[in-house]
């Protein structure tokens, strides 16, 4: 089994704290409220949203993917970090097991965020084709519902 791990971060003007408890702990009932085009739902399957949870997403229509499963990790609150891994689901392909992920919201400049993310791409072989420049690819996609709901958090100032 192989490992292609990829690290990215986004600046963002909403707070560590708000963008945490936003975009991370209430995200199943956010992004398909702010992008419905993306997801159509989110169900946990097991557990209570806690660690060890398992939830299945179900993508949205536009969506190239039908569904993955994840399962959460770790959650520290007071250290704005999350961690899951993407465990089933036809994103995952013929070529990789698992993805994992580890998500940190850091303070950022002038009262604002720095979200970085660390993807690792658990392959089932050694030899496979997954390359940082498909990754990339998938990661844009997430920037943008990412602006989406900063978007969201900007123009619903009261609400987290």
């Amino acid at each position: 089994m192989g490992v292609v791990t990829y690290e990215y971060e986004v600046v963002s003007t909403i707070s560590p704290s708000r963008l945490f408890k936003s975009f991370i702990l209430d995200s199943d009932n956010l992004i398909p409220k702010v992008v419905p085009g993306a997801f159509k739902s989110f169900e946990i399957l097991e557990g209570d949203g806690g660690v060890g949870t398992i939830k299945l997403i179900t993508f949205g229509e536009g969506s190239q993917f039908k569904f993955a499963k994840h399962k959460v990790e770790e959650i520290d609150e007071a250290n704005c970090t999350y961690k899951y891994s993407v465990i089933e689901g036809d994103a995952l392909g013929d070529e990789i097991e698992s993805i994992s992920y580890v998500v940190k919201v850091d303070a950022g400049p002038d009262g604002g965020s720095v979200v970085k993310t660390t993807s690792s791409y658990h392959t089932k072989t050694e030899h496979h084709s997954i390359t940082v420049e498909k990754i990339k690819e998938g990661k844009e996609k997430a920037k943008a519902i990412f602006h989406a709901i900063e978007a969201h958090l900007h123009a619903h100032p009261h609400e987290y």
